[in-house]
């Protein structure tokens, strides 16, 4: 009988998850304790990273909300941090929260005008190079006035919108039928080549617009959440804060495009896959027939989205209200004039956020355990030590380390809080002040691109519903990455070195 409920409660436990990766799971689980009890609480607190890094990196096997909570709540209980930290880890970020609650099911409302717009930008873009590299620039382009996970949910309704036309059509279906578009058993055996590169296509495309949210985040003060932060602290306006990143930002945004153009022009770590002949066809009969068809309520829907859209980035731009503010005028508008009461229609839109936002609050756990442990404490007092030029490229690369395995907008934070603490002590001058605040901001932006858990756009991307659809994976997220990270944020340390 204990055989049998062994075997019920493993089959259980996470799903249809490998039975390998639970007792994996099950085996972090009984170590933790070990190490911070027995060993050392430190050493347990870098573990516990590490294991939830494991989990981001398996999120194709497993949602890691489960897994990395579980983690996450056994750290809580076993004292590694407390529930107040981790309440106020969440409400630093709150901001974040409700961008994510609310921007992202707002975007969702405006879905079939992005999706006519960027079909019409497919269908007559044949170029692959100047396709990722309009894509890249214009996702750099946003991202410096908006925000990295608003343009990367704009990206993805796209994207998905593609995927499902073709694979509904793939599946002997029309395209506005319903289906399961994560189910290929119903893909005729002609198509499945194509769908296969298509998948390569819409990766590349992807990954090309995540970079350049980083290449635009960098810039600007609203660019990306710890940007904010530092010009706050440093009381730089936005003309003062892009003057004094720009020395660093402009040289990486040149290199950061001419990456773009290389990857796709000679096929490096898998890129330049193409758009197959069938599946543009399909696009341009679909384009063709959706504007065949449109009756004036369409076209009227069409233009009340992409004036909502303007709102939107108007409200962001101007920054009337915090970001998740606007996303919910974008819901009130979007659904009030175009017809959509419908409070399933309505709760089925914040689908995809909601287990992001979770999962996000469970990394704002472990990033309450960094701060108990006081984990990187150790380098901070390493690069503090240092002086003039070497000390710049000491916190260049610091910060870029340990935003790649940490939230870059936490690492900023520390790092500007002990220079002011510095600075007010006398230790260093106005001017390197002013020097290690760019090298703090650049170092958090750039580097952290290495991994999907350095950047919340990154990780939005890689726990969305389309990953799995194009076998987007946590290390296929890093290869794609590569190139960039060493072209980037070499390029950024020079800069640094030599420029700044």
């Amino acid at each position: 009988m204990s055989a049998t409920y062994s075997q019920a409660f493993l089959k259980s436990f996470l799903g249809a998850s490998p039975e390998w990766y639970k007792l994996t799971i099950v085996g972090f689980l009984v170590l933790n304790p070990l190490l911070y009890f027995l060993v050392d609480p430190f050493l347990a607190g870098w573990v516990l990273i590490a294991e939830f890094i494991f989990t981001l990196a398996m999120a194709l096997k497993c949602y890691p909300l489960q897994p990395g909570g579980l983690l996450a709540f056994e750290a809580v209980v076993i004292g590694m941090a407390s529930p107040e930290s981790v309440y106020a880890e969440a409400l630093t970020n709150f901001p974040v929260i409700l961008l994510l609650i609310f921007m992202v099911a707002g975007i969702s409302f405006l879905k079939e005008m992005l999706l006519f717009t960027f079909t019409k930008i497919l269908i007559r873009v044949r170029s692959k190079v100047a396709l990722s590299l309009m894509f890249a620039f214009l996702a750099a382009l946003l991202s410096a006035f908006l925000d990295a996970l608003t343009v990367t949910a704009v990206v993805i309704a796209v994207a998905s919108g593609f995927y499902s036309v073709y694979h509904k059509v793939a599946s002997g279906l029309q395209h506005d039928a319903s289906s399961d578009v994560s189910d290929d058993n119903s893909v005729t055996e002609h198509s499945r080549a194509d769908l296969d590169q298509f998948r390569g296509f819409l990766r590349n495309i992807m990954m090309h617009a995540a970079i350049g949210t980083a290449l635009g985040g960098v810039c600007t003060i609203v660019g990306e959440p710890q940007n904010l932060l530092i010009g706050h602290i440093m009381e730089w306006d936005f003309i003062e804060f892009f003057k004094r990143v720009a020395p660093v930002s402009m040289p990486v945004l040149v290199v950061g495009l001419l990456t773009t153009i290389l990857v796709e022009k000679f096929g490096i770590a898998g890129y330049g896959t193409k758009l197959p002949d069938n599946v543009r066809s399909i696009l341009e009969k679909y384009d063709a027939e959706q504007s065949a068809k449109m009756t004036k309520t369409d076209v009227l829907k069409l233009w009340i989205q992409a004036l909502v859209a303007v709102f939107l980035v108007a409200c962001l731009a101007l920054h009337i209200a915090e970001v998740g503010i606007i996303g919910l005028a974008v819901i009130v508008l979007a659904t009030a004039f175009t017809g959509i009461t419908d409070e399933h229609r309505l709760g089925h839109a914040f689908q995809e956020a909601l287990p992001f936002t979770s999962l996000l609050v469970v990394f704002f756990a472990v990033v309450a355990v960094i701060h108990e442990l006081h984990l990187f404490t150790p380098v901070v007092n390493f690069v503090l030590a240092m002086e003039g030029h070497a000390q710049l490229s000491a916190f260049y690369i610091a910060n870029g380390v340990l935003s790649m395995v940490s939230d870059n907008v936490f690492v900023a934070t520390v790092y500007i809080t002990e220079v002011q603490s510095a600075f007010e002590a006398g230790r260093i001058s106005r001017e390197q002040f002013d020097l290690l605040a760019v090298a703090i901001n650049t170092g958090t932006n750039i580097p952290s691109i290495a991994t999907p858990n350095g950047q919340a756009a990154f990780l939005f991307l890689l726990t969305s519903a389309l990953a799995p659809l194009i076998r987007l994976s946590y290390g296929r997220m890093v290869i794609l990455a590569l190139p960039y990270t060493i072209t980037m944020s070499i390029t950024g340390l020079l800069a640094t070195i030599y420029i700044l």
